[in-house]
């Protein structure tokens, strides 16, 4: 029997499945749709799919290094208390190993583990622990030498912020791994000014522009003012610009240049940022989770 979209579009609004999962159960059953729907529930699809309109912000980064290249990718999870599960923690890991050889998050759900696409375990996880989970992000470093850092490990190569630097120079590990931490606390937006976003540094300048005019000093003064001001915020959000957490007395830039090594790259992936979160009690949470919602 030919599967037709009308009948894949159908299962999806019965199920909540997915497009590829629901055409492949229409097809593993000959086009039976309450066959189908069986199918998907015995493979927990079903279940999977009811779990995914919830909001997940919580979870582990899991970061992983080889040959010069590192990669950070977040799964969330909806609680913390799956993030410190023994199996969650496990499928974060090999996520994180397979991600060294994939070239973006999308080839990363499509790329094998234990025989099956990243999604699908994530599915089968889904199902399993009973909450939803989203592969949200992957980053990748690639340098001479590139150097991980975890804050908040949860277990080892994995917690609440992933960072990754990508460094030359000869002793580049010791120095990565402060300057790494100093990511972690700091969170710049970019290397450098070069690289900050230039849409980002206009709407700064107006309003230090703004800011300086309100003074009423004369046009020359307030020139002198928005250069001082935009001199200042570039050594607050870059990297290289920001006053070293290990020794304030120097920059980053001079504490690499001083090590002999060169900064060529970074990434910070922390969990849950810019998702937002639905506030609730734990008191509420415990008793939502017993009435199995």
């Amino acid at each position: 029997m030919a599967i037709t979209a009308a009948m894949v579009k159908d299962l999806r609004e019965t199920t909540g499945a997915g497009m590829m999962d629901a055409k492949k159960a229409l097809t593993e059953t000959g086009g039976d749709m309450e066959a189908a729907v069986d199918w998907l529930r015995t493979k927990g699809l079903a279940k999977a799919a009811k779990k995914s309109g919830r909001i997940a912000a919580e979870g582990l980064v899991g970061v992983a290094v080889k040959d010069g290249r590192g990669v950070a990718v977040e799964v969330n999870s909806e609680t913390d208390f799956v993030a410190k599960n023994e199996a969650f923690q496990d499928m974060v890991r090999s996520i994180a190993q397979v991600a060294l050889g994939a070239a973006d998050v999308d080839a990363l759900r499509d790329a094998p583990l234990n025989g099956k696409p990243v999604s699908e375990v994530l599915t089968d996880a889904i199902a399993k622990i009973g909450e939803n989970m989203t592969l949200r992000r992957m980053v990748a470093v690639e340098g001479d030498t590139v150097v991980s850092y975890v804050h908040n490990a949860a277990a080892p190569g994995m917690g609440k912020i992933g960072v990754l630097v990508a460094l030359k120079g000869a002793g580049a590990e010791e120095l990565g791994r402060q300057i790494a931490m100093h990511i972690a606390a700091t969170s710049p937006a970019s290397l450098s000014e070069a690289d900050l976003d230039p849409a980002l540094v206009e709407r700064e300048k107006n309003v230090l522009s703004e800011q300086a005019r309100e003074s009423g000093k004369p046009e020359a003064v307030i020139e002198k003012m928005i250069q001082g001001r935009m001199a200042k915020y570039f050594e607050e959000v870059t990297l290289l610009g920001q006053k070293f957490v290990i020794n304030p007395d120097v920059t980053v830039a001079q504490a690499a240049k001083d090590a002999g090594v060169e900064v060529t790259g970074f990434a910070r992936v922390a969990v849950g940022e810019g998702i937002e979160k639905k506030e609730e009690d734990f008191a509420a949470e415990v008793a939502k989770t017993l009435q199995g919602a």
